[in-house]
């Protein structure tokens, strides 16, 4: 089952669920709104590679806003560091987002329990859209566990802004 907004809030005083900064403006019926972070990673290459670490550039998304262009993958983060030990996560971009034609996340919509960092947003565009730092962009969801907890310890677990695929290390 969901969480409604009053249980997340309960939750976050109580401590079973991580949101940092919380502001009870952003709860929701039954999510609470995160916001886009200032800075956005792109891949310098054309072609990627699983196999190799792919390098990137970072940019700081201007007050003024930054274009994103069609066909390209932005990587961004959430302000807030979100997550629980106790409920898992998923998130979704708000449907004022969607209605613009921005994807917030391609294949990762579900987060692991234990995981309480910032999130990286897999930003994709369908046409030109400029994107404002700390513009509410997406919802998270908290769900109720049925059956062990076994907390994330994976890769992304240190997690700070937005972190580019550490796939390549798979094939270690």
């Amino acid at each position: 089952m969901i969480l409604t907004g009053t249980e997340i809030e309960k939750q976050v005083n109580n401590g079973r669920i991580h949101i940092t900064p919380f502001n009870p403006d952003q709860l929701n019926p039954n999510s609470y709104n995160f916001c886009l972070g200032d800075t956005l990673k792109m891949y310098q290459d054309n072609v990627l590679d699983p196999q190799k670490e792919n390098i990137f550039i970072e940019v700081k998304i201007p007050e003024t806003g930054f274009l994103l262009e069609p066909g390209r993958l932005y990587l961004g983060h959430t302000i807030e560091e979100m997550g629980s030990d106790y409920y898992v996560p998923t998130m979704q971009a708000r449907s004022s987002v969607g209605r613009l034609g921005l994807f917030i996340y391609l294949n990762s919509g579900l987060g692991d329990i234990g995981f309480k960092r910032q999130w990286t947003l897999e930003l994709h565009a369908v046409q030109p859209l400029i994107v404002y730092p700390g513009m509410k962009i997406g919802q998270m969801l908290f769900w109720n566990v049925d059956g062990e907890i076994i907390l994330y310890t994976g890769k992304y677990k240190n997690s700070t802004g937005a972190e580019t695929s550490q796939i390549w290390k798979d094939f270690r």
